[in-house]
């Protein structure tokens, strides 16, 4: 049982640290490729910026996705008889 506890704590920690990796290195591309765009083309930086403020979301919502199913883990753990 604590052999499984233990295990469980350490899948939710990855889950967590892969999630916010995985998050923090796509929202640092997204930055930069609209940092290159909008110096190459000033007149569209308004639909740019729209467009990165919704892709900064979406790729939020998949690290937050992964910390509730952490969550899930760590308190209903459906491992544990």
């Amino acid at each position: 049982m604590e052999l499984t506890l233990g295990l469980v704590a350490l899948a939710c920690g990855i889950i967590v640290a892969v999630g916010a990796i995985g998050a923090s290195i796509g929202i640092s591309l997204m930055g930069g490729k609209f940092l290159e765009a909008s110096a190459r083309q000033p007149e569209l930086m308004n639909e740019l910026k729209t467009n990165m403020f919704i892709l900064a979301g979406l790729i939020d919502a998949a690290f937050l996705i992964a910390v509730a199913i952490a969550l899930l883990f760590a308190f209903a753990n459906p491992f544990v008889v």
